[in-house]
């Protein structure tokens, strides 16, 4: 299956920067997408997953326009031509 990402410029120092990748996928979840992901451009999964294997907190992980923290995680199915977006949390502001 082939998958789109979209990456945020704190992970485009690792894909000689580019902001998007397609890469053929041999699974069907976002665990396997950036597993593939991480395989070809090392440097990525250390950025995105914690050394448990989970998305780190800093982390936002889109498919389409939906968060995996809503539809299952790491183990949110994919279709052929599904787009993942990674992206750097925003926090903080003024009081």
């Amino acid at each position: 299956m082939t998958v789109t990402f979209q990456l945020t410029g704190f992970l485009r120092t690792f894909t000689g920067g580019a902001r998007e990748v397609r890469l053929e996928v041999p699974g069907a979840t976002v665990g396997d997408a950036l597993r593939a992901l991480g395989d070809r451009h090392p440097g990525v999964s250390s950025r995105v997953l914690d050394e448990q294997g989970s998305v780190r907190r800093h982390v936002n992980v889109f498919v389409g326009d939906q968060s995996i923290r809503d539809t299952g995680g790491l183990s949110t199915q994919l279709r052929d031509g599904s787009t993942i977006s990674l992206l750097a949390a925003v926090s903080g502001g003024s009081g």
